[in-house]
């Protein structure tokens, strides 16, 4: 049976599958939408229209997950003194700003390394922008014991 490219169309975007799957589904159900489309759920292969609501949740569920599995450490020298989810970070600095920028100063001031780190290991830009602000307050310092 021929069918037309509305009925594809149609079947695509209520199912969400390509072209192929949308165009076999209608001719084995001899070009019923209603038949093609409970053909495709039985194949597991209906998607469904993917919604405003579902699409936000899928990206927050991932941006929660990246942020459990991205760490924030802080080191001084060869020792570990934190090594947190970057979500606690995120968490404290939104429910105590004056905590965050004290502890981040004072640890930058007493010689301390900041970092953040992928379970891939691979790096990070901000790593580069927070070396350079240890570089800084470690001049600064430096400047202070002179004085």
């Amino acid at each position: 049976m021929n069918v037309s490219l509305e009925q594809i169309d149609e079947l695509r975007r209520r199912a969400n599958v390509g072209y192929e799957e949308a165009k076999d589904a209608l001719e084995r159900n001899n070009g019923d939408i209603i038949e093609a489309l409970i053909y495709l759920e039985k194949q597991n292969k209906a998607k469904g229209e993917r919604n405003f609501e579902s699409g936000f949740m899928d990206s927050f569920k991932k941006l929660i997950r990246q942020g459990q599995e991205t760490r924030f450490v802080v080191r001084k020298k060869d020792n570990t003194v934190l090594n947190i989810p970057v979500n606690a970070v995120v968490l404290t600095t939104v429910v105590m700003p004056p905590l965050t920028v004290i502890g981040g100063m004072a640890a930058l001031f007493t010689g301390h390394r900041m970092k953040f780190e992928r379970p891939s290991g691979s790096e990070m830009d901000i790593n580069r922008v927070m070396d350079r602000m240890a570089d800084t307050a470690d001049r600064m310092r430096d400047q202070m014991k002179k004085q």
